[in-house]
């Protein structure tokens, strides 16, 4: 039975009908989506509400973008807000009208296929395994020649979970001013980070006008049935195409409603933290432990996983820890990585401690 490693993490329908496995048994392992699940209190407060869903939202959405202004440090004036950031990614490249655009890769595929579709001439510069996937910021200004239009790059990166500092995308930021390049910020797993403040790209926002920093509330807050995301720039040019070409209420009034909630739900914002740090540092821990593997630092609630026996690659793993109900990313789909990768993310204690018994009975033996 062929192994779906094309498809993207958390594709349980895809799963349950090639395996047969009702996909509510299934731990699933691939999907990145925070294991507390999305907040009970919202829950409550949604369904206390839900006469809002005869009422058209705000065109302007001013309550939703001061909740993520209070969330984020951002000015409410740079704030855009669309349905998922897969829309925003898709509206911000199709407005920078780039001949040329650069990933940096490892990458998600959605930056490359919504540059193909804008008939932009793509191309990646890679992190390097040799340098455990860490940024290497003189070489990627190299890169980053006159005639690039926009480059694209997540903080952290998925798959490899490596991350940018400040002063490494301020560097970044100031070439691609000099040369008129767009730049593109992929935040999504950026509240998964210890060290946010000395990461985070929000506040570079107002000084370069040539970034745009996205973020959506799939992961870190479990919701990716609300179809929510946002998006910061400074560039006025940008934000008034975008409002001019956007679609009217691109976000429903429940999902409106729910980022208001969730963005200030101090208690699960904590909770999840603690959660993600501890069992992060724990399963980090014991896997460094492990011969047959390398283990990559991680600032991202996944990790990846090299492997360093032939008696086994990650398709086998895969189809192996499917049938123990267990689903990890293959992650030999993603550019520059072979069928030695592996990435799972992390979920709740037990669930991770059943996962690394299995993995090392595969791979350790």
């Amino acid at each position: 039975m062929g192994t779906l490693i094309h498809q993207h993490g958390g594709d349980l329908d895809a799963i349950q009908k090639q395996y047969h496995i009702p996909k509510n048994e299934i731990i699933d392992f691939s999907g990145n989506i925070n294991p507390l699940g999305f907040p009970s209190s919202v829950k409550k407060c949604l369904s206390e509400n839900l006469d809002i869903l005869s009422v058209y939202p705000d065109k302007n959405y001013i309550a939703l973008k001061k909740a993520i202004s209070n969330y984020t440090g951002a000015d409410i004036n740079h704030i855009v807000v669309g349905n998922g950031s897969t829309e925003l990614i898709s509206t911000f490249i199709k407005n920078c009208h780039a001949k040329k655009t650069l990933i940096l890769g490892p990458a998600y595929s959605e930056y490359e296929r919504e540059a193909s579709l804008c008939g932009s001439d793509y191309s990646y510069i890679a992190l390097e395994e040799k340098e455990n996937f860490c940024f290497h910021t003189e070489k990627l200004l190299t890169a980053l020649t006159p005639e690039i239009g926009l480059f694209i790059f997540c903080n952290p990166n998925n798959p490899t979970g490596t991350i940018a500092t400040i002063s490494d995308i301020q560097k970044i930021l100031e070439h691609c001013q000099k040369y008129h390049i767009s730049v593109m910020i992929d935040e999504t797993y950026m509240e998964f980070c210890q060290n946010l403040e000395q990461c985070c790209a929000i506040s570079l926002v107002k000084q370069f006008d040539n970034l745009f920093v996205i973020r959506g509330t799939s992961k870190f807050f479990a919701a990716p049935g609300l179809r929510l995301g946002y998006g910061i720039s400074s560039n006025t040019t940008f934000l008034e195409t975008l409002k001019q070409n956007q679609d009217p209420w691109s976000v429903n009034s429940i999902a409106a409603f729910a980022g208001e909630l969730l963005f200030s739900d101090k208690k699960f914002i904590e909770q999840t933290k603690e959660l993600i740090f501890s069992e992060r540092n724990r399963c980090i821990s014991i896997l460094k432990t492990w011969k047959n593997i390398i283990v990559y630092h991680s600032s991202s609630n996944f990790i990846l996983l090299k492997l360093k026996t032939n008696m086994i690659d990650s398709h086998a793993l895969f189809e192996k820890l499917i049938q123990k109900k267990l689903l990890i990313r293959d992650a030999s789909s993603f550019t520059f990585l072979d069928d030695t990768f592996l990435r799972f993310c992390i979920r709740m204690p037990e669930q991770n401690t059943k996962l690394l018994e299995e993995l090392k009975i595969l791979i350790e033996q």
